[in-house]
């Protein structure tokens, strides 16, 4: 069975779409455990449907430069 960074694929040039927290899981590498905890501490979420949501990247990229150095010194 292929690991997550295994599954890692690049994003067409210019093309950024809304990423289902699978995908943000993959592009991160990290567990759905860890993207809950992210969403706790504030991630930006994308409402989608009923009761789904995405993550848009650039939003994620500037809520990580921000808050990156945070979450790696409490894990």
């Amino acid at each position: 069975m292929p690991t997550k960074s295994d599954r890692r694929v690049p994003l067409p040039a210019g093309l950024l779409p809304l990423l289902t927290q699978k995908e943000l899981e993959t592009y991160y590498g990290v567990s759905d455990w860890t993207v809950r905890q992210w969403i706790d501490e504030g991630l930006p979420v994308e409402p989608f449907g009923a009761r789904g949501r995405r993550f848009d990247l650039n939003r994620v990229r500037d809520w990580m430069a921000t808050h990156g150095q945070q979450l790696a010194a409490t894990a």
